[in-house]
């Protein structure tokens, strides 16, 4: 039964006919509120995800528009510190390449590396570093190459809009570990040295298997805390959900500027 129930929710998505889906993280639903839904489909009808266990990820596909554009929105993602593997964790992704999804936005709220970096601004990821110790990969012999895994043209194309509606748009790296547990104002030292503007707990691995699918892949981290040694005050999973929600409307806007000229019929949805 659980079977017949994924294949039926899997055709409702693929009928959406939607080129794009929106992973939202910690703090991000709100989003959705501001898109035109069609259907909401609960992640429980799909058996190969995981249920989710963290407060702030519903666990459901949303079918919406933003400014007339169809939109697939994955509310609530499967992390690996929930007990998962690299695997189940990245079953969203591939569910969203068979629907035929071809452009993956990713976002997260994430802690901020960087002194220039303020809570409640966003980063547009360019790069990132896996510091998760494992890959969705593992056990294939997919050797995908990794140089440009977010889209220039998807980069350049955010930060003009963002220009054009007064958002401020920072662009860095993205260090991606296993959590649960916050960072130790020395481990964040050391991600610094490396060269990671923002940290977090999830995307890295999505993206690796978007990159495999041969999805075009954006990434955002809504920056909620300055991380240890940087913050003055404790950090908290509270915190983070109260600073993306508060930073989301901002990036709504960005997102209805840009989905009308991502989706552009013929436009080139390669990376550049």
């Amino acid at each position: 039964m659980q079977i017949d129930d994924s294949e039926s929710a899997l055709r409702q998505i693929r009928d959406w006919n939607a080129e794009v889906a929106i992973v939202l993280g910690s703090g991000l639903n709100s989003l959705v509120s501001d898109a035109a839904s069609s259907k909401t489909i609960p992640y429980s009808r799909f058996a190969a995800l995981p249920k989710l266990s963290v407060p702030g990820h519903i666990g459901q596909f949303v079918l919406g528009q933003l400014n007339k554009v169809r939109v697939v929105f994955a509310q609530g993602r499967i992390h690996l510190y929930e007990g998962r593997s690299a695997n189940e964790i990245t079953a969203i992704v591939r569910l969203l390449g068979e629907a035929g999804i071809k452009t993956l936005i990713l976002t997260n709220a994430a802690g901020s590396l960087n002194p220039s970096y303020a809570p409640g601004q966003w980063m547009m990821i360019n790069d990132h570093i896996n510091l998760t110790g494992t890959s969705p990969l593992v056990g294939t012999p997919q050797f995908i190459d990794m140089t440009e895994t977010y889209s220039v043209r998807l980069r350049q194309l955010f930060a003009r809009i963002a220009a054009s509606v007064k958002l401020v748009l920072r662009e860095g790296v993205y260090a991606g570990l296993l959590g649960p547990q916050y960072e130790t104002p020395a481990e964040v030292r050391m991600l610094r040295s490396l060269g990671a503007d923002a940290v977090g707990m999830s995307t890295v691995l999505e993206a690796i298997q978007a990159r495999a699918l041969g999805m075009d892949i954006a990434g955002f981290s809504c920056l909620t805390n300055f991380a240890a040694g940087i913050s003055p005050t404790e950090l908290s999973h509270e915190e983070v959900l109260e600073t993306g929600r508060g930073a989301a409307d901002a990036f709504a806007r960005l997102l209805a500027a840009a989905l009308p000229v991502i989706s552009y019929p013929g436009s080139d949805s390669k990376n550049s």
